[in-house]
């Protein structure tokens, strides 16, 4: 090993430097993601100021979140029967033109919540088609060890469009309208237009003597279920996603504890997200570990465990510290999930797994949501985040305790 490698710290850049295709798509979805949250936060914005109605903005997300789950799923089967390439870069250009639709409406005044809703649910469609095709590009074009320096990479752009696009979408909005907006977002889907555009055709890999089926999202999951190690990155995931995510008590915790109001609530949410964009600011250690699946566990324990000792601060910036070392937690364990399923998991297979991914990630921290206000309600916020936390903890190394395998997994020797 190199001794520059052994003793990195910062984000290796590597995968960014060997693989001209993986850089243009990296640096296309980062483009891209800032758009979409951009245009994310014009749209309830423009709802609210059309029906001046929050239930009417919590409906976007329901209008997105179920053609995500569904597509997800079904996006993630057909990424494994066809050219990804292809399928990635029509689906890429269908959220271009939807950007465009929302556009052109604006600057014709044509102000209608049912559009809007249209548009999120159809962005929804295409997104769920697109992020597996994506995702399973990656190993074709990277190395299987330069695969966790990948991963963090991309934890960088997720994490950062999250919080770059809603600051700018807010400026942008303010002084030049929802249209400057939309249009914004519909340009920055260029970049990674072009990035699809240079890719070589992508045609999933098939077992010789196999002929390449059709789009079965069942296929995908009987395969997953006889595979314990790829079905743990889940099952961790889930435990932390739905035990442990405060996000729903942040008013009330802002309000009880901190004596603050929606910008210390805006402070809570942002703390997450700030770590986890240092976890992958900082990532280049990440790659000298080959024990993914316990890296995992203890990942998914201090996310846990952040979140509890949370539950007892009551000093915000105490509190801030802790919930940014639960997001720098979650990037760790995100990027050994997402190796383990590219690495362990046929070529053939990948898209379905990704799509599952997508479900677990959109649909875990909603549940989680759920879960946490519903027992803060019932009890208060204190005892629904440090009892989320705790739980988490608990029920991951459970998890571990039974699934010993997964403890061992070695990257040198990947086993699905």
């Amino acid at each position: 090993m190199e001794p520059a490698r052994r003793g990195r710290v910062l984000a290796d850049l590597t995968p960014l430097r060997m693989s001209p295709d993986f850089r243009r798509l990296w640096t296309g979805d980062t483009v891209s993601r800032a758009g979409q949250s951009m245009t994310a936060l014009a749209v309830s914005l423009q709802v609210y100021d059309i029906t001046r109605s929050s239930f009417a903005v919590g409906l976007v997300g329901l209008f997105s979140l179920v053609p995500l789950v569904l597509f997800g799923l079904y996006g993630g089967a057909i990424a494994d029967t066809v050219d990804r390439r292809r399928l990635g870069l029509y689906s890429a250009l269908g959220l271009c033109g939807l950007s465009v639709a929302l556009a052109t409406a604006a600057l014709c005044g044509y102000h209608r919540v049912w559009l809007l809703y249209g548009v999120v649910s159809l962005q929804a469609v295409c997104g769920g088609l697109n992020a597996p095709a994506r995702t399973a590009m990656i190993p074709r074009l990277i190395p299987p060890e330069h695969l966790p320096a990948a991963n963090a990479l991309g934890s960088i752009t997720q994490t950062a469009g999250s919080l770059v696009g809603p600051m700018l979408g807010g400026l942008v909005v303010g002084f030049w309208g929802y249209q400057t907006a939309y249009l914004l977002d519909a340009a920055a889907f260029t970049a990674s237009l072009y990035a699809m555009w240079r890719l070589p055709a992508m045609l999933p890999h098939t077992p010789a003597g196999r002929r390449r089926g059709r789009a079965s999202v069942v296929d995908g999951l009987r395969f997953l279920a006889g595979r314990p190690n790829l079905r743990m990155t889940f099952f961790t995931d889930m435990c932390a996603m739905v035990l442990a995510q405060p996000k729903a008590l942040f008013p009330a915790v802002a309000a009880l504890w901190f004596g603050g109001d929606a910008r210390t609530t805006g402070l809570l949410v942002a703390a997450p997200a700030v770590g986890a964009l240092l976890g992958g600011v900082f990532s280049g250690w990440l790659g000298r570990v080959r024990r993914h699946g316990l890296g995992i566990v203890l990942a998914v324990s201090g996310w846990g465990a952040a979140v509890a000792v949370f539950g007892l601060t009551r000093d915000l910036w105490l509190g801030l510290l802790f919930l940014a070392l639960a997001g720098c937690s979650d990037t760790i364990s995100m990027v050994f999930r997402g190796t383990m399923l590219q690495v362990a998991a046929p070529d053939e297979m990948r898209g379905r797994l990704q799509g599952v991914f997508i479900v677990v990630v959109a649909g875990g921290p909603r549940l989680g949501d759920f879960v946490a206000g519903t027992v803060g309600g019932l009890t208060s916020p204190a005892v629904a985040i440090t009892g989320g936390g705790t739980l988490c903890v608990a029920a991951v190394w459970l998890l571990a305790a039974k699934w010993r395998r997964f403890v061992r997994y070695d990257a040198r020797w990947p086993q699905a």
